[in-house]
């Protein structure tokens, strides 16, 4: 009898908590990523929505799909694989600290596409797949169609092409089914690791591209960044926020912090339902971004909507 009494407690304080966030207003909530979705990752409802069906580059983010098909594929996790020229990005010379010839098991290139956000690591995942890279994007597009990926399309594994897209309300489930990965949760938050990069010993240190996981203020179960000139700064991440999961999805923000001051803004906006103020400069920017509805579970909210899109500066 107690215990059913404490149980009906449990879940009345659960309800009550989860009718306070949900009563939170959408529209005092002001972001300046151009598309987002929070998402409550218990109910599989969202409890705020800009523009989250437009299609938009999301460059790493990519490598959570990386991760879930070289997972899927079950290889050694202990097979070394080596940085080829293959791997070598020649067309937006974006920077690696795995030279040509460096050797490391798979779990370490995928310890470094997820939490580093490396590009050669996550090329060579794909190019040691059976079949090559070929089969690996083809097997990248199949997992995305399973999990009901209608709009989402890759073209390479890392996350460099454009022409791999999606919209925020599909990255929610993305991360969802990521999730379920205890590898990809353990990997794409932890804050640092050094590496034994060649067979002389040389170590280097590597760090987390999102610094919010080494914060005592936030509780990250799950992050990924990403950034290319097309897409601008984007975030996703699965935290528990006052008591519960939830997903957040963050594209296009302008300027080089504000992905992350979007996602502060939204963790004080569940836990205290007021909002913090945007920058003046990204108020400004915001505005000629802002492309579609804002949305919650409270009523739905019109944001200006002017035509254009201005892009971050590459990192």
């Amino acid at each position: 009898m107690i215990k059913a009494l404490l149980i009906v407690v449990f879940l009345g304080f659960s309800g009550m908590a989860l009718a306070q966030a949900d009563a939170r207003d959408p529209d005092k909530l002001k972001l300046a990523s151009a598309n987002a979705l929070i998402l409550d990752a218990q109910a599989g409802v969202p409890i705020y929505a800009k523009a989250e069906n437009e299609v938009s580059p999301i460059a790493s983010l990519t490598k959570l799909m990386t991760a879930m098909v070289a997972l899927d594929a079950g290889q050694p996790l202990d097979q070394l694989l080596e940085v080829d020229l293959d791997d070598f990005d020649f067309i937006k010379g974006s920077r690696s600290r795995l030279n040509l010839g460096t050797q490391l098991p798979r779990r370490e290139m995928l310890r470094l596409a997820l939490m580093s956000s490396e590009n050669r690591a996550a090329s060579s995942l794909a190019r040691h797949y059976p079949g090559g890279g070929d089969a690996f994007v083809a097997a990248m597009n199949a997992k995305a169609r399973a999990l009901g990926l209608a709009r989402t399309r890759f073209e390479e594994p890392t996350g460099l092409s454009p022409n791999n897209v999606s919209t925020a309300r599909e990255l929610a489930t993305l991360v969802r089914a990521a999730a379920e990965y205890p590898l990809i949760r353990e990997y794409s938050t932890t804050p640092s690791a050094y590496v034994e990069v060649d067979p002389n010993g040389r170590v280097l240190g590597f760090n987390n591209s999102n610094r919010l996981v080494a914060s005592s203020n936030w509780e990250i179960l799950l992050q990924k960044t990403g950034y290319i000139r097309e897409a601008g700064r984007c975030l996703v991440m699965l935290a528990n926020i006052a008591s519960r999961p939830v997903v957040i999805v963050l594209l296009d923000s302008i300027g080089k912090h504000t992905r992350l001051g979007d996602a502060e803004r939204v963790r004080h906006w569940i836990e205290t339902g007021d909002a913090l103020p945007l920058p003046t400069a990204a108020r400004a920017t915001g505005a000629s971004k802002a492309r579609g509805p804002v949305r919650g579970t409270m009523r739905p909210v019109k944001a200006p909507t002017t035509a254009g899109r201005a892009k971050a500066a590459r990192r």
